[in-house]
């Protein structure tokens, strides 16, 4: 007779309502509406049925509401896709996350765009953010089921072929919610990059939400220097809360100038990474300019349909790795989870949530996001009173 006491039981499944309130965008450049979309009955196999609890803002889900992206997108959508919820049903197969952690009802997890696991890229090349049967969150149109593929919503499906992970107990709704998109695409980004060597010079292009992070990352990593460029100036002052070694504004000074100092911080050769994460075209060129001859350029943030213009010969002549990175798969989601999750006393991720905002207020904090009067507003999903 075995002395192991049994499991404790399992909490009931809450009751799903019909409907949940979403910010739904059906034309680009119009403001979003809250709108009744269907919630399921039940998960699928594989799947999960969550009740949303926070969904960040990220620069994207503006460019997408103002038709500013180059990516297809199927409207009507729910817009959003930096979310955290509770699970509140359980698909058959689904009682674990993707690194083999039980999952039970009220688990707080976070989860991925699809990828179908046959594909070229999902099997031979091992890159599932390149997936060609791929699904992302916040592009799906809302009006064939599931429904409920978006992060600014009271509920959330999780679709069979998305990654999934528990959050950690010391992370707040807040700070998960940053893992969601912002730091798994750095995590994704550091990963194309390589290793950083602790005698070499980083400079991050931008400081935004993704270039504050990547200070912090780059830090830890060990590199010899950590230099953002960007602004304002509180945002440099938070760059530097989270790890940069020095800070150069754009504001009131040139390209020319910021190389320069660039130059004589690293003994006269440049950077020997720039990671780019404007999302500002003309930024590439310069990025190519600021980095030591047979250095690593690396670029994250162009997603907008802009273009520029720049010199290839740059390229051959200083003789530099040029290296994309797109989005990020569960082992991203994953690796941003553990790193907040074992920093979180001594790197201040709260402080980039900059203001809190109900649901019915989404187009406020999206005009305060586009207007760089926020660095991370993050909508806060209330409970709905049941009737």
């Amino acid at each position: 007779m075995s002395d192991t006491p049994p499991a404790a039981p399992r909490p009931p499944a809450p009751s799903l309502p019909p409907t949940s309130r979403a910010a739904v965008l059906r034309r680009f450049g119009e403001p979003v509406k809250i709108e009744c979309v269907p919630v399921p009955s039940g998960p699928e196999p594989g799947a999960l049925i969550v009740k949303t609890t926070a969904c960040s803002i990220c620069g994207t889900d503006v460019h997408l509401s103002r038709g500013n992206l180059s990516l297809q997108v199927n409207l009507p959508v729910i817009l959003g896709h930096e979310m955290v919820g509770r699970v509140v049903a359980i698909g058959e197969g689904a009682d674990r996350d993707n690194v083999g952690q039980q999952l039970a009802i009220g688990d707080r997890i976070l989860w991925t765009h699809t990828a179908c696991g046959h594909c070229f890229y999902c099997t031979v090349a091992r890159q599932p953010t390149l997936c060609e049967n791929r699904r992302a969150y916040m592009y799906e149109n809302i009006e064939t089921p599931p429904y409920l593929l978006g992060g600014f919503s009271e509920y959330g499906y999780v679709l069979p072929e998305s990654g999934r992970v528990r959050v950690p107990d010391n992370l707040d709704d807040a700070v998960a919610s940053l893992c969601s998109c912002a730091f798994r695409s750095v995590m994704n980004a550091f990963d194309n990059l390589g290793p950083i060597d602790p005698s070499e010079h980083v400079a991050i292009q931008g400081a935004g939400p993704l270039g504050v992070l990547a200070a912090a990352v780059a830090r830890v990593a060990g590199a010899r220097t950590v230099s953002v460029i960007g602004a304002p100036a509180a945002r440099l002052e938070l760059a530097r809360e989270f790890g940069a070694t020095h800070v150069f504004s754009i504001e009131g000074t040139t390209h020319e100038e910021r190389a320069t100092a660039l130059r004589a911080l690293t003994d006269g050769r440049g950077p020997d990474m720039v990671l780019e994460f404007t999302g500002f075209p003309d930024a590439f060129g310069q990025g190519l300019d600021l980095v030591r001859k047979g250095g690593r350029y690396l670029t994250v943030g162009q997603l907008g349909a802009g273009e520029t213009t720049f010199s290839p010969s740059l390229i051959v002549k200083k003789n530099i790795r040029v290296i994309g990175s797109f989005s990020g798969d569960v082992k991203s989601y994953w690796k941003a989870l553990q790193f907040a999750s074992a920093h979180i006393d001594r790197i201040p991720f709260g402080r980039m949530i900059t203001g809190r905002y109900a649901l019915d207020e989404v187009n406020l904090a999206l005009e305060r996001m586009h207007a760089l009067q926020e660095i991370k507003p993050l909508i806060v999903v209330e409970e709905r009173a049941q009737a």
